[in-house]
């Protein structure tokens, strides 16, 4: 009988563990990169005027920015080289003095009509209200995009046994390796938030079955619904998928030019991604319209109305009033109508095999307002092949390289080497490939609590395998990327 039951178990589909490609750290010569390649030219420039101008003082002249430009170019802070942070400094003194940190409704003054209340850059973005679907579609006039949103329900993935997770994850390969297939999408994002509870559900399931007789043990019963529903929290995974309207360019063009053409391209790859969430045993909604994006929109700049425009579903269903009222920007956080705000970035994925299931303890953690935002960026197959050939010559050239002048190679470039070829194994094999970026937005009403809260993440992470750092003096772009379902980058 023990035989027996080992040999069932070996019949069963085990769920197998996964391993991240590390994020590359290739320069364009010996490991270092383009910025740092420069200020180094710089310094040796410097040093070669001294010399064909006579040396001497000159040369005690050039020694500071000589000392300088090594010092941009190989000190670290932050993770960063200190090169890195110059554009970044820049541009925060730019914003600073052009008064960029800070947002104000205009109250008085209506926006343009199909116009998103939203700060910053995200103020140029349009609503194209599609009738064929009824869906509301964002059009991005600066990086070429049209997007739609999507809700998405299924089960709770770390309570499926293993031979289900198997069959789910297999599932959503495929409708990743669908994404990648059209070549017409700029991006796919997955936002998933935690909001409070509303207690609407509570209140319908009352509603159909309770029995309300005005008895006691009714009435008692009825109180608590009404008080348990807001204090509790509730899960919602959104699917925004992005076309660019470049490289669908033609296909626009044939379905009738303009935004009419661009929304009906937007539709059949709208058509082909819910047949494929179907397919892997996810239940798709109906595209989002005008009111349930407005919805996301303010829920996610004023955590505060959440309950209270999901309880009434008759307000906050209006675009043009879905922005937030005030923001004030600071170099590690944000500040909007009800909350604090601070956006952390996934540097790094778990380096060593990890099951499917890996992201449990920052999706599962209780008690922190946050959107895990994940956004892809599928890779036609024949770029793909391109780039990793490319990637390829460049490995063993500058392997070459580092041999005839002596350098050692470290476990991190064989390690980079390797992610390369099981990249080409993968897209031989049939699968897409897709570039990831990992974003998380923690909210919370006051700055100590923002403070303990991301504290939390990072500790959460650290669990998940994964390395976090907070996108520092880019907080409102960061947020707007991680908290709204629009496939924004930073």
């Amino acid at each position: 009988m023990a035989s027996r039951n080992r040999a069932g178990h070996r019949d069963e589909p085990e769920l197998h563990p996964v391993k991240f490609s590390r994020l590359t750290r290739r320069g364009v010569l010996l490991g270092l990169s383009l910025s740092q390649l420069l200020v180094l030219a710089v310094a040796a420039l410097s040093i070669v005027v001294a010399l064909y101008m006579g040396g001497g003082m000159l040369l005690a002249y050039a020694a500071p920015i000589c000392l300088l430009c090594a010092v941009l170019a190989w000190v670290p802070a932050g993770g960063r080289k200190l090169i890195e942070w110059v554009p970044i400094a820049l541009r925060w003194v730019w914003r600073t003095t052009g008064g960029q940190l800070m947002f104000r409704a205009r109250i008085v003054k209506p926006r343009p009509a199909g116009t998103l209340a939203l700060p910053g850059d995200a103020a140029a973005l349009r609503e194209y209200l599609d009738p064929a679907t009824d869906a509301a579609m964002i059009h991005d006039p600066h990086a070429q995009t049209l997007t739609a949103v999507l809700t998405v329900t299924h089960p709770a993935f770390v309570l499926l046994d293993p031979s289900e997770q198997e069959r789910r994850v297999t599932g959503w390969g495929r409708v990743l390796a669908t994404c990648c297939r059209s070549g017409r999408l700029a991006r796919v994002q997955v936002l998933e938030r935690t909001l409070p509870d509303s207690g609407s559900g509570l209140a319908e399931w009352w509603a159909e079955h309770g029995r309300a007789d005005c008895s006691w043990t009714s009435n008692t019963y009825a109180e608590l619904i009404d008080r348990a529903g807001p204090a509790g929290e509730r899960h919602a995974t959104t699917l925004s998928v992005a076309l660019d309207l470049r490289t669908s360019a033609r296909a626009i063009r044939t379905a009738g030019g303009g935004m009419k053409g661009a929304a009906a391209v937007l539709r059949q790859e709208m058509t082909t991604l819910s047949a494929a969430l179907r397919a892997a045993d996810l239940t798709p909604s109906e595209w989002a319209g005008p009111g349930e994006i407005a919805v996301m929109l303010r829920s996610a700049y004023d955590p505060a109305v959440a309950a209270t425009l999901e309880r009434h579903r008759d307000l906050g269903r209006s675009l043009a009033t879905a922005g937030p009222v005030a923001i004030t920007e600071s170099w590690q956080h944000l500040r909007s109508d009800s909350a604090f705000h601070a956006v952390l970035w996934i540097t790094e994925w778990p380096r060593s095999l990890v099951y499917p299931g890996f992201l449990a303890p920052i999706l599962l953690s209780s008690g922190v307002r946050r959107a895990f935002s994940l956004i892809a960026t599928p890779i036609r197959s024949d770029q793909a092949a391109r780039d990793i050939r490319k990637k390829k010559t460049e490995y063993i050239s500058d392997a070459h390289q580092r041999q005839r002048i002596g350098q050692i190679e470290d476990a991190q470039q064989s390690a980079e080497f390797e992610d390369v070829l099981q990249q080409e194994a993968d897209l031989t094999s049939g699968h897409g490939i897709l570039r990831y970026t990992g974003l998380i937005a923690v909210s919370a009403p006051t700055l100590d609590e923002l403070e303990a809260a991301v504290s939390a993440l990072e500790q959460a992470a650290i669990q998940a395998s994964c390395e976090t750092r907070r996108l520092v003096g880019q907080q409102a772009a960061a947020f707007a990327a991680a908290a709204l379902p629009l496939c924004r980058t930073v």
